[in-house]
């Protein structure tokens, strides 16, 4: 059904508008050229009820999840293809957290959810190798299996390593964003992350991520909000009363 719709943002004013809605990343207002992917049943639904048939996408779980699949393999295609003209891309998730302010300047109607950006244009330099887990740790021959507890432990050692006095170094491996940040931005992010870093008493890469980059407690307090962005937009599927027949 190719439930995907891409608004393309070039003009200069929209850009840094679209970057305050993404949490002020300057990247998403210096590269020339953002796409916007957006989860699109208004199109399908229009079409059906011209065509006198019943689609309800929108109140479905399996549409949803499968559109959502669609939309995530459209950007990493475009991400792919950007990358054989030496181009570079970035993806940017935090317009989930803007889902109302995002429709409301873009213009979106009902049924269709902006999920995501892609950033791309030419690098003045790139960033060393991500870490990534290795193809070991993620890799299952034949069916699942379940790694024992130290096994997990030395996998995410290897890809974040350990935290150490100098934390520029350690956030080149967990939080290379932040460093990119203050070098198109200006000091200042690297500085805050590691005061909390201080504050909080991190001691290990799990602590950085869940009380730091992504805490816990708010990632969950996001479900309200995210949820009524989604019934604000037409979406359904997560309303236990819907009917079932």
């Amino acid at each position: 059904m190719q439930p995907l719709s891409i608004i393309l943002v070039r003009d200069i004013e929209k850009r840094k508008e679209l970057a305050r809605l993404a949490g002020n990343q300057p990247w998403v207002r210096n590269a020339p050229v953002s796409m916007v992917f957006c989860l699109d049943f208004y199109r399908i639904k229009k079409w059906a009820e011209m065509c006198r048939v019943d689609f309800r996408g929108e109140a479905a779980v399996n549409h949803f999840l499968i559109a959502y699949a669609d939309v995530m393999i459209a950007a990493q295609s475009v991400a792919v293809l950007a990358e054989t003209y030496g181009l570079s891309s970035v993806y940017i998730g935090t317009l989930l957290h803007e889902i109302d302010r995002v429709r409301e300047f873009f213009k979106i109607p009902r049924l269709v959810l902006p999920v995501m950006a892609l950033c791309i244009g030419y690098p003045k330099s790139l960033p060393g190798k991500i870490p990534k887990l290795k193809r070991k740790d993620i890799l299952h021959e034949e069916e699942y299996r379940t790694p024992p507890a130290d096994e997990i432990l030395h996998a995410f050692e290897e890809k974040y390593g350990v935290i150490d006095q100098v934390k520029e170094k350690y956030l080149e491996r967990a939080f290379v964003e932040a460093l990119e940040h203050d070098l198109q931005e200006g000091p200042g992010l690297v500085e805050h992350v590691k005061k909390e870093m201080k504050r909080l008493d991190i001691q290990n890469s799990a602590q950085f991520l869940f009380k730091v980059r992504y805490p816990t407690e708010v990632m969950v307090r996001m479900n309200r909000g995210l949820l009524q962005s989604f019934k604000n937009a037409g979406f359904d599927m997560f309303d236990t009363s819907f009917p079932v027949s």
